[in-house]
């Protein structure tokens, strides 16, 4: 496989960035980190690791991501946030993946870890994300949870796991859930959906049955519950939200 560049975009990452940098510095043979302004140590933690460290204005998720790619030394990118590490098993499938010499596009199993527990329930595993592409023939798009489009066949799903260092504490998931359902609100409204009081009501208890229910997320146990909790809350937040943009359109 022809070499690699990771871009990895950042936004504050000081407790985050060096282990996601150091999990994939023996498998890639470039680093870009993309950074939007960051204030804490996140640059002085680039700049001592040796990667490219650029700055660019926030545009949005999949921006950002496609300035990276656009920057790298090599056409096959592989996409990360700086909370993601990779998992000593998806070290060596990538690592094999190149000695193979067949370019392909590969997703990787995403495996959450919340308040110290890796969560294998709720939905949230395997959350399977699309990261290794070519950027001569795709790139990211979308307003939040940006995907890579097009995504050509075959696409390959590698053995071992992309760890996601996501929520250190149940606030840090009431605020980036705060923040999301904004985005997702405004995805939505410009995809011409529209909420209404009954979604407002039933749609939270329709979430929380199936996250807690049928995605087994009670096998999380004291977690897997509060996960469960929040995610209804964010989907009450969510028609709210894309309710009072109805109301003012």
């Amino acid at each position: 496989m022809p070499l690699l560049s990771a871009v990895i975009i950042t936004l504050n990452e000081e407790r985050n960035i060096k282990r996601c940098i150091d999990s994939i510095k023996d498998v890639v043979d470039e680093i870009i980190v993309v950074d939007s302004g960051s204030t804490d140590k996140t640059k002085q933690i680039c700049e001592t690791a040796g990667v490219r460290f650029i700055y660019k204005d926030w545009e949005g998720y999949a921006v950002a991501r496609n300035a990276g790619a656009s920057m790298a030394a090599n056409d096959w990118i592989v996409a990360l946030d700086a909370d993601e590490a990779f998992s000593d098993e998806l070290k060596k499938s990538v690592l094999e993946l190149k000695k193979s010499n067949n370019p392909v596009f590969a997703s990787f199993k995403r495996l959450t870890n919340y308040c110290g527990h890796w969560v294998k329930h709720c939905g949230w595993y395997p959350d399977v994300k699309l990261r290794l592409y070519d950027r001569r023939k795709s790139e990211f798009s979308g307003i939040i949870h940006e995907t890579i489009s097009p995504a050509f066949d075959p696409i390959t799903l590698l053995n071992g796991d992309l760890l996601h260092y996501s929520y250190y504490s149940i606030s840090d998931h009431v605020v980036q859930y705060n923040k999301y359902t904004t985005l997702t609100a405004q995805e939505a409204y410009l995809k011409g959906q529209r909420s209404s009081i009954v979604k407002i009501i039933a749609n939270p208890g329709i979430k929380f049955f199936k996250s807690y229910f049928l995605q087994l997320g009670l096998l999380d146990g004291y977690y897997g519950f509060i996960i469960c909790k929040m995610s209804a809350h964010a989907t009450f937040l969510k028609y709210c939200k894309l309710y009072i943009l109805g109301k003012r359109s």
